[in-house]
């Protein structure tokens, strides 16, 4: 039996970049995969995912605001409504607006700290609800080794993905006597489209500073989620798990 055979989950972002991989990875091991995201265009593009003949699972593309309580609430109700339960959610959805603390505006502040932080909040609040009623689930949020170290331009992306660890480890403590389990992975440098724009020689020196020499891919981390979120992990929570390439034990 695969993995996730019979599960339903839940992924935000997950019709473009790392959410998407870990939507198709998720599929190929048997969950119906329901990919939340705000982008009509990326959610168009799921009708192109092309699955081996091998998976048993499927992904279904649902538009969502994660900042939205309202939005998000109505798309968890309608979710577990069509299929009787929640078992996993991957807090994958974020944004960059970077800016250094002189020049960056509220609204870039606000804007990162609603989608990366209160998104996740948002998120798991109301799944929560359905998997604790269920007496078992799993949440992986997304943080990054930004959340633990900081990065020049990045202060909101830095304090949401320092913040997200935090919910984690506090969520873990408050759901686990549940049956629910709370875990973050905190990627290093992925190659996604958030890096499409970099200057190659950033690129470079970034490759140069991880000490496996690389940058990582977007199915690295999406692998990490899918082991958190299996059952092979059912004694794993409270963690925040680095895929970095040994960026963060310099």
């Amino acid at each position: 039996m695969k993995r996730m055979t019979g599960k339903v989950a839940l992924i935000t972002g997950g019709a473009a970049g790392i959410g998407l991989k870990a939507a198709t990875i998720f599929a190929e091991e048997g969950a119906t995969v329901y990919a939340l995201d705000i982008s009509d265009k990326a959610l168009a593009g799921l009708a192109d995912v092309k699955l081996s003949p091998e998976a048993t699972g499927k992904i279904i593309g649902k538009k969502v605001d994660v900042s939205s309580h309202a939005d998000v609430n109505k798309v968890v109700d309608e979710i577990h409504a069509a299929e009787g339960k929640i078992d996993c959610l991957v807090n994958n959805a974020g944004i960059t607006a970077d800016a250094t603390l002189m020049k960056m505006t509220e609204e870039q502040f606000d804007r990162v700290i609603k989608v990366n932080l209160k998104g996740v909040f948002l998120m798991a609040q109301a799944c929560a609800a359905k998997m604790t009623a269920a007496g078992k689930g799993s949440i992986v949020n997304t943080s990054s080794i930004v959340g633990v170290q900081g990065n020049f331009g990045q202060t909101n992306y830095s304090a949401a993905k320092a913040g997200v660890i935090g919910m984690t480890y506090t969520w873990s403590r408050e759901l686990g006597r549940k049956g629910v389990r709370v875990n973050a992975v905190a990627p290093g440098y992925t190659w996604t489209e958030m890096l499409a724009t970099v200057p190659e020689k950033v690129i470079k020196m970034l490759e140069e500073k991880t000490p496996m020499q690389r940058l990582g891919q977007p199915e690295e981390v999406a692998k990490l989620y899918l082991f958190l979120a299996s059952d092979e992990a059912r004694f794993v929570t409270g963690v925040g798990l680095p895929v970095d390439g040994g960026w963060t034990a310099q």
